[in-house]
C-alpha cells in the first residue's frame, strides 16, 4: 500500500504521516480488535495503521477526506469484502450508520492537531462506540486525562471523564512523522461508560455548567453560579445547591472532580 505518486502532506488538512513501522504496529495492537470486531479508522491517509488492521479485524471502515488518498485506498483495498472506504469528513459522516452494532464499534485514528477537540467530541456523541484509540498532540493527551487540581485540568478533561474513562498509553516523538511536526504526540484510549451515566437532557445541562465554569475558571464557584449569564442562580439557591452537593462556593472550577460537576448540574434550577 503506497501513497499516490507525488502526494504531499496537505497543511490545510493537518496531515502528518506516521512512518515508524514499530509505532504503527503498536497503535494497531492497542485497538485490541479481532475477527469479530468492526473498526472505523479515522483519516487512514497512506495506510500506516490500515496495513496492520486489514485481515485481522472482521470489518474495517476507512473514513478519508483527502480524495487522492481515498482513491489510492480504493485501488489497493477496494476488492476486499471486509474493507469499506468512505470519502468524507469525520465531523459530518454518521459513523453509527456505517456499522452493524455501534455499541461494539472500535475507533482508531491519527487525527489532525488543529481539530482534535471537535473530532473527539464528535466520536463521543451517542450512540457511543465501545472504545476509541487516538493519537493526538501530547499536550492534548495530558488535558484529556488530567486530574482535578492540576494545570492541565479543564473543560476537556471534565467533558470526556464524565462520560468515559481515559488513559494515556504511550508517547510518540515527532521524529516518527513525515513531515516532522513541531510537537510530540501521545496515544490515548477512551472507553465510554456502560451503562450511560446520564440522559441526553442531563448531558446538555452538564455541558452548559462546565462551559460556564471554565470560561470563568479563575473565579469562585459561587460567583460563577450567581453571575454567569448562562446560569444566573439566585444567591440563596446557589448556597443550597452547594450544601446539597457537598462543595464549597469558594472553590474554583479546576478543583472540582467530574462527579462534582455531574452532581451540581443535576440540581441546577
Amino acid at each position: 500500500m503506497t501513497p499516490p505518486a507525488g502526494h504531499r502532506a496537505k497543511r490545510s488538512l493537518g496531515q502528518n504521516f506516521l512512518v515508524d513501522p514499530n509505532l504503527q504496529r503498536k497503535i494497531a495492537e492497542a485497538v485490541g480488535a479481532g475477527p469479530d470486531d468492526e473498526v472505523v479508522e479515522v483519516g487512514p491517509g497512506r495506510g500506516a495503521l490500515t496495513r496492520h488492521l486489514v485481515g485481522r479485524v472482521g470489518r474495517l471502515v476507512l473514513v478519508e477526506l483527502d480524495d487522492a488518498l481515498a482513491s489510492e485506498l480504493e485501488r489497493t483495498l477496494g476488492g476486499r469484502g471486509d474493507v469499506e472506504v468512505v470519502r468524507g469528513d469525520v465531523l459530518r459522516v454518521p459513523l453509527h450508520e456505517l456499522v452493524r452494532d455501534p455499541s461494539r464499534l472500535r475507533v482508531v485514528g491519527n487525527i489532525p492537531y488543529n481539530i482534535t477537540t471537535p473530532i473527539l467530541f464528535r466520536l463521543l456523541e451517542r450512540p457511543r462506540p465501545r472504545e476509541i484509540v487516538l493519537m493526538v498532540q501530547e499536550e492534548v493527551a495530558d488535558r484529556i486525562v488530567a486530574a482535578p487540581g492540576t494545570k492541565a485540568y479543564g473543560s476537556l478533561a471534565v467533558g470526556v471523564q464524565c462520560v468515559a474513562t481515559a488513559e494515556r498509553l504511550f508517547r510518540v516523538g515527532r521524529s516518527a512523522f513525515r513531515p516532522v511536526p513541531g510537537v510530540d504526540s501521545a496515544v490515548v484510549r477512551i472507553r465510554p461508560l456502560r451503562p450511560e451515566p446520564l440522559l441526553d437532557a442531563e448531558e446538555a445541562r452538564l455541558r452548559t455548567l462546565v462551559r460556564a465554569c471554565f470560561q470563568w475558571r479563575r473565579k469562585q464557584l459561587g460567583k460563577i453560579l450567581r453571575d454567569h449569564p448562562d446560569l444566573l442562580v439566585p444567591a440563596a439557591a446557589a448556597e443550597a445547591l452547594a450544601d446539597a452537593v457537598g462543595v464549597g462556593l469558594q472553590e474554583r472550577p479546576e478543583r472540582l472532580a467530574p462527579d462534582a460537576f455531574i452532581r451540581l448540574s443535576a440540581r441546577l434550577p
